[in-house]
């Protein structure tokens, strides 16, 4: 008996393929667990109907993959970090910082799993990340990891501004007339 496997089944094949089986294995196992359904006439008709429309489908994801990869590729990504000595990290940038960091850009399509990074990011300089799109797509992107400047700085106290040493000098001179 021919059946159409509704599933995938390890011994008998992929779904969607057509296969010959015993007419008990069909009957008893395959038909009523819904791994498989009779390959008749009108099964056969959607059938192939069913594997148009998949055609189709995985024809627009190959194709919106293809233009989600060129726009990925054109992009660099920056990442500010805080070394130690030695230009070392403190930590590193992991798939998920990536993933963020894609999200906050717009791109919220891209599940974390999908970035390929076989370790964290550990050292500075530009990395190149992959991104797997579709079965048969993947994006590269590149991962700039530069050193994060410090902002702050400890000024001694004898390195004031004019504009600071004059506030200091009117509130002295308030002070002392206040007291004559």
């Amino acid at each position: 008996m021919k059946v159409i496997l509704k599933k995938d089944n390890e011994l008998l094949g992929d779904e969607g393929q057509i296969v010959e089986v015993k007419n008990g294995y069909a009957r008893n196992f395959l038909i009523p667990n819904g791994i498989a359904i009779a390959a008749n006439k009108s099964n056969l008709i959607s059938h192939e109907e069913i594997k148009k429309q998949r055609s189709r489908k995985t024809d627009k994801l190959l194709t919106d993959a293809n233009q989600l990869a060129g726009v990925l590729s054109s992009y660099s990504f920056d990442f500010k970090v805080k070394t130690g000595e030695e230009n070392k990290l403190f930590g590193s940038v992991t798939s998920q910082m990536i993933h963020e960091l894609l999200e906050n850009k717009g791109f919220t399509t891209i599940e974390k799993k999908k970035i390929l990074l076989k370790e964290p990011i550990k050292s500075l300089g530009e990395h190149e990340v992959e991104i797997k799109l579709q079965q048969s797509v993947i994006a590269k992107i590149k991962v700039n990891v530069s050193k994060e400047e410090d902002d702050t700085e400890i000024k001694p106290e004898s390195s004031m501004t004019e504009e600071e040493n004059n506030e200091v000098v009117s509130t002295e001179e308030t002070t002392e007339s206040k007291i004559d």
